[in-house]
């Protein structure tokens, strides 16, 4: 073939293609291409407004860190490295302006608040060693800090409330290793095989049975990949309650079902050959039966998701907006992801959505299981929020942020494509009807939904966050389980506590519970809850007197007092129950949002236990309250370390106060409880395992908004439903033929990590 005959080739290649996109053109359909659509094409606009919600920047950490060093007036010590005898910065974070502020700003034109962070120092080194929280200001440049402890709490802050730094943990470590388990070399050694690096120790908490307490059960493990799943039957029982890591003690020791006084006791018994011994087989180093090392080789790739026009949404700074929905985001380091100002088509509905805290509370026939009652916000949800895995922890072609955090440590830490934003499509219609009565015809639309996800790891559990925003008005919050359950040796009595799941594993009995705090405001700040339900009632037939009817009768009553708007945990509850706000919608109905959740919890810790208090909050599944600006949260980081005497206890929020057309909170508390067995090995999967809150629009409009989607389908028998025109899915196999530009894979969740 000669050069001739190719140019001619080639042109003749280059018309067909260019009368093809003619054709494609006159059809209404664009070639396909995978480029994002410009923010103009969108219907929403971004707003720097949003700032005013936005997380601390590394820099502004760093400035609050250097005046603090300058402007105590006392040595403070890098937390990384800090004895609980110092002095130290715990955490920096963003200090958010009051709503009136905000509202002040966003709506009315009033000045931006003042940029401020919130300091929590630990003073350790000083007569009467004291939490101490600042508000630190203006930012970027901060001149003055304000101690806000006192009006903030009603007192000062118990030095033994802090949450244990992972310096003290790390300190805790070193005793049993040098200190204690020496004393026990022969038992460790005859019956673990010990090494000084094969076992490894899990907390527990609350630490002890009265304030004051820093008295914590560690149980042992074999230290391989899963170690979660393999006790070896040994807990110490350790006091670290004095500041002086020298006078720290072994206060109990407990092994396959027996007492001892300490690890002496242990070894001279296990000597005397007192000791009944259930040897464990060494697991070997990637877990064994608790590796997630995958048991087959990669066959065809999983399913993608992709967009075939781009993404349909746009984020900006801490703002992600669609043409629908706009909201602000931001991460805070105790209780992670939490929404601000939620707008759909320009309305506000929702002020904020945040996390309060996870419980769990436990159950076994060792100690360190028994006494277990997790409350996560203390040990940190968000700065536990580590980078995504592409196309696993969120579609590959996601939108991924980063976050950024100043805790125990003096220099801002990035924790890389830790927040990911997209665009799912269910694989379900959102709504649909195919008409074979009267008019043929076929309605529907798809079920696609903006989201928003964080994952948070705390320690053996992970959990998956998501902000789910739906085309017809819904919010759901969800959250799903995954990760390691926590185990105890299998011994005695335990099948009274779980179920077995391993040679001598138990898979503990265990309630998991999340605090959400969700201040709607509905077509404005003041609202009234209204209740809504539905009774049966007998009446005679109208045209047949001598028979009966049951007929489902709606009920209605006002809720306008605290009191009567809080529902225990397993109460009856109204069905449907929303808030009101002052205007109606065309048909004459109060405009509103209802609250519908989906839970399985478990029970609630009985409220005759001494540290109940502290976790008050798990008694309702719903409780509404008038906002206060001095009722920001329904728990506090301090109330694990002291439940007895708790900083925050929610109960007391609740006093019957009038709550008709007031600014009002709801606190939704939803959960599930927790029976481990041999399906979660090697870990829980998430199905099944999740729960969520729904946000959901009750007579607020005239009609279901997502008719407005331009992603409705209709077509009747009378058309030909293979036409662009009439089908704008039929064009699918022309407009959506391309292949998505993938980003390459990286990942970086395992910077900045401290073995422990």
């Amino acid at each position: 073939m000669n050069l001739k005959t190719v140019l001619i080739l080639l042109v003749l290649a280059l018309a067909t293609i260019f009368a093809l996109v003619c054709v494609l053109l006159t059809r209404g359909v664009k070639p396909a291409t995978c480029e994002p659509q410009s923010l103009s094409r969108q219907e929403g606009k971004h707003s720097d407004q949003s700032l005013v919600f936005a997380d601390l920047t590394p820099e502004e950490m760093v400035q609050v860190v250097r005046y603090l060093q300058h402007s105590l007036g006392v040595p403070l010590v890098d937390a990384s490295q800090a004895n609980p005898s110092d002095n130290c910065i715990y955490y920096v974070d963003v200090q958010l302006p009051t709503k009136a502020e905000a509202l002040g700003f966003l709506d009315r034109g009033g000045r931006r608040p003042p940029r401020q962070a919130l300091a929590v120092v630990y003073f350790g080194n000083q007569p009467d060693p004291n939490v101490t929280e600042y508000v630190v200001g203006p930012l970027p440049k901060p001149t003055t800090h304000q101690d806000i402890t006192v009006q903030k709490y009603g007192g000062k802050l118990p030095y033994h409330r802090r949450p244990v730094l992972g310096k003290e943990y790390e300190q805790i470590a070193g005793y049993l290793r040098r200190t204690a388990f020496p004393t026990a070399l022969t038992f460790l050694n005859r019956v673990f095989d010990y090494d000084g690096t094969n076992l490894a120790a899990l907390t527990s908490a609350p630490r002890g049975f009265q304030s004051g307490d820093r008295n914590t059960w560690f149980a042992l493990f074999h230290n391989v990949s899963g170690y979660f799943l393999h006790p070896v039957g040994l807990e110490v029982l350790v006091d670290h309650s004095s500041l002086n890591v020298s006078q720290w003690q072994v206060r109990k020791v407990f092994y396959n079902g027996q007492y001892y006084e300490d690890l002496v006791q242990l070894e001279s018994e296990f000597q005397q050959g007192r000791v009944k011994v259930d040897p464990v087989t060494r697991a070997p180093p990637d877990g064994g039966f608790s590796s997630m090392q995958p048991r087959a080789p990669p066959r065809a790739p999983f399913p993608l998701q992709y967009e075939p026009h781009g993404p349909r949404y746009s984020v900006r700074n801490n703002q992600v907006v669609s043409w629908v929905w706009s909201f602000a985001f931001g991460v805070n380091v105790n209780t992670g992801i939490r929404l601000f100002d939620i707008r759909f088509k320009g309305e506000r509905i929702v002020y904020e959505i945040s996390v309060q805290d996870a419980m769990s509370v436990y159950g076994s026939n060792c100690p360190g299981g028994m006494s277990t009652r997790y409350m996560d916000g203390s040990f940190g949800i968000g700065r536990f929020t580590y980078p995504l895995v592409r196309g696993v922890d969120c579609p590959y072609s996601a939108t991924y942020v980063d976050t950024h955090y100043l805790v125990e440590t003096e220099t801002p830490e990035m924790h890389k494509n830790s927040i990911c934003i997209f665009e799912q499509n269910s694989g379900s219609p959102l709504r649909r009807h195919y008409s074979n009565l009267q008019s043929l015809y076929y309605g529907g639309l798809t079920n696609s939904a903006l989201v928003l996800r964080s994952i948070a790891t705390l320690g053996n559990y992970d959990y998956v966050w998501d902000f789910i925003f739906y085309q017809n008005g819904a919010i759901e919050a969800k959250v799903q389980a995954t990760g390691y359950m926590t185990s105890s040796f299998l011994y005695g009595d335990g099948l009274d506590y779980g179920n077995r799941v391993g040679d001598r594993t138990l898979g503990t009995v265990h309630t998991h519970s999340i605090n959400y705090k969700v201040d709607l405001d509905v077509g404005g700040v003041n609202n009234t809850v209204v209740a809504h339900d539905m009774a049966f009632e007998s009446v005679q037939a109208p045209w047949s007197p001598e028979h009966q009817i049951q007929r489902p009768r709606l009920t209605k009553a006002v809720l306008d007092t605290e009191d009567k708007a809080a529902f225990r945990l397993h109460s009856n509850m109204p069905r449907y129950i929303y808030f009101a706000a002052n205007g109606e919608n065309k048909w004459g109905h109060q405009r509103g949002y209802r609250i519908q959740i989906v839970s399985f919890a478990g029970k609630h810790l009985p409220e005759t236990s001494l540290m109940e208090r502290a976790i008050s909050w798990g008694r309702y599944k719903l409780a509404v309250t008038k906002r206060k600006e001095e009722e920001p949260t329904s728990s506090s980081i301090y109330n694990q370390n002291d439940p007895w005497t708790p900083t925050v206890a929610f109960a007391d929020f609740i006093n019957n106060e009038t709550i008709v057309n007031e600014d009002l909170v709801a606190w939704i508390t939803t959960g599930f409880l927790h029976i481990p067995h041999a399906e979660d090995i090697p870990n829980t999967v998430t199905v099944g395992n999740g729960v969520s809150i729904f946000l959901r629009p009750y007579n607020y409009y005239d009609i279901d908004p997502s008719i407005y989607s331009p992603d409705g389908v209709f077509f009747t028998s009378e058309q030909d439903s293979s036409v662009c025109e009439v089908n704008h899915i039929a064009c699918l196999s022309k407009s959506a033929s391309c292949l998505p530009i993938l980003p390459p894979f990286t990942y970086d969740g395992f910077q900045n990590l401290t073995r422990l």
